[in-house]
């Protein structure tokens, strides 16, 4: 069965790798947007390190995990918010205040809800990892 959202299913394959102890995961197919929110899980310091492969098709994205990923999981619909609005989402999304990140998708970019609320730009939740 082919899935319908890309973001959506690598990130509930990512959580799935996580909670049974999985080492790496292969994120297929490949789309600008998963590789930004692999990005971010890099500098965020959720995954180990993550590759782009050409396959032929779409391409894939081979991802190293290193067990840090509680939950993560893709917001839809994709909630619009301003620069000081992030509180709401984390507390809708996030479990406590500083634990985890919002991710979330602006003009500069897909980025932390922490990166953007220092850069004092607002933009759409995306997705959310602790």
């Amino acid at each position: 069965m082919a899935g319908n959202d890309p973001l959506s299913d690598a990130l509930g394959g990512l959580n799935n790798a996580e909670s049974v102890g999985h080492l790496e995961y292969t994120v297929q197919p490949a789309s600008n947007i998963v590789g930004s929110i692999l990005e971010v899980l890099y500098d965020r310091g959720y995954v180990d390190g993550f590759e782009y492969v050409e396959d032929g098709k779409a391409g894939l994205f081979e991802v190293e995990l290193k067990g840090a990923i509680n939950e993560c999981g893709a917001v839809k619909p994709r909630y619009s918010v301003a620069a000081d609005g992030y509180e709401r989402w984390e507390k809708r999304y996030l479990p406590a205040r500083d634990y985890g990140s919002l991710i979330v998708t602006t003009s500069h970019g897909v980025m932390s809800h922490y990166d953007a609320r220092e850069q004092g730009i607002g933009g759409q939740v995306i997705a959310y990892v602790y």
